[in-house]
């Protein structure tokens, strides 16, 4: 079968849309990457998505709104992998989109219940492509007692797992998510939680002072020198203080905390607060290893994904927070790092497609193994 797979993260750097080529399903999943892009995000939508996902007053009518406008850009993204690859629409058996987190509470607090919201409407890409949408991944997870993320999991536990040693899959996105998998035969479950900010501290600053979107290769974080308190009252922030299983995203880490502490710093140099933000995702990515991995699995091996594998800057003070440990990339582990997440949804919506459960119980704390998703079928 041919499916495309969407996935909008935090980081809102563009929709990663990847075609591929998938057989079977469980463990007799067999999937093949044909093509890959990632399709710009307009900065008008940027601008919405970011307001939808503050604190602040937002107008009901902007996420109305905003939730139509992304369904016609993910179709767009669709239409235009499928072109680019020489694909008809009507070839592809499934389209599975993630859609863009608007908010995600994985736990209660206040009078808030444990929810999750994703929006980029799929009736409006199933008639745009004419073709079945799975998408809504996350709620049934949360409906039987898990976080609903991380999901990865069960892609990277067929994609990676490997018998004579445990590995590590972290991936850097806006946020920083690592999926450990057991050697083969252990008897430790995967495990998989967020470590904590990605690239959505960094990224912030940058636009800030730059006016750019993003840190390439760690460029302004090379010239800039650690600031000791920003650093100190960074490691006390509350999420290191949780227990597993925990998930994060742009309600702890995202705009409103680090402008901030953008604001508290103003006085210092801005390539000094950008180079402490790249090294707290690296502390924050070792700190958990180091509390809840390395001795646990024995674990020397970590593959890292997502736009942060290409910060080389950050991979060093990775490396260098946890020397114990080999710290790769997806590319020298024969992958792509930027097609991770968008294909591991093409693999949880083929599991939907045959009406077979993804998610990963000791990883999301849910109580049972669900089948994932909601179908979205054409109009005829």
């Amino acid at each position: 079968m041919l499916a495309v797979g969407l996935m909008s993260g935090t980081s809102l750097d563009g929709v990663d849309t990847v075609l591929c080529e998938i057989t079977g399903y469980d463990e007799s999943t067999q999937v093949k990457q044909l093509n890959f892009i990632t399709v710009d995000i307009p900065e008008s939508l940027r601008t919405k998505i970011r307001k939808c996902c503050s604190r602040e007053l937002i107008p009901v009518d902007l996420i109305c709104s905003l939730n139509f406008e992304l369904g016609y850009l993910f179709a767009d993204a669709v239409k235009r992998i499928c072109k680019e690859s020489n694909v008809q629409l009507e070839d592809l058996s499934f389209i599975a989109s993630h859609g863009q987190t608007i908010f995600h509470i994985p736990k209660a607090y206040d009078d808030y219940v444990p929810s999750t919201l994703q929006i980029g409407e799929a009736a409006i890409i199933a008639n745009e492509c004419k073709t079945d949408v799975i998408s809504n991944f996350r709620v049934m997870d949360m409906a039987v007692g898990g976080e609903g993320a991380p999901l990865v999991p069960y892609s990277e536990t067929l994609l990676y797992g490997e018998d004579h040693q445990a590995v590590a899959l972290q991936n850097i996105g806006g946020i920083g998510n690592v999926t450990v998998l057991p050697k083969k035969g252990d008897e430790k479950k995967v495990i998989a939680f967020d470590t904590g900010p990605g690239n959505m501290m960094i990224d912030e600053a940058v636009r800030t002072f730059y006016g750019e979107k993003y840190d390439k290769d760690g460029f302004y974080a090379r010239q800039g020198k650690m600031i000791p308190q920003l650093a100190e009252e960074l490691k006390e922030h509350p999420y290191f203080k949780m227990d597993l299983p925990k998930t994060t995203g742009r309600e702890m880490f995202g705009e409103h905390f680090t402008r901030g502490l953008l604001e508290k710093y103003r006085s210092n140099d801005a390539n000094d607060i950008i180079h402490t933000l790249t090294w707290f995702t690296a502390y924050s990515i070792a700190y958990h290893y180091k509390k809840h991995l390395i001795g646990a699995y024995d674990l020397k091996k970590c593959i890292v994904g997502g736009g942060g594998a290409y910060n080389s800057y950050l991979l060093e003070l990775i490396q260098k927070e946890m020397p114990e440990v080999q710290v790769i990339t997806q590319e020298e582990h024969g992958f792509s790092s930027e097609a991770k997440e968008a294909l591991a949804f093409v693999i949880l919506g083929n599991q939907t497609y045959h009406r077979r459960p993804s998610n990963v119980p000791s990883a999301t704390g849910a109580k049972k193994s669900v089948i994932l998703g909601q179908i979205t079928y054409p109009t005829l």
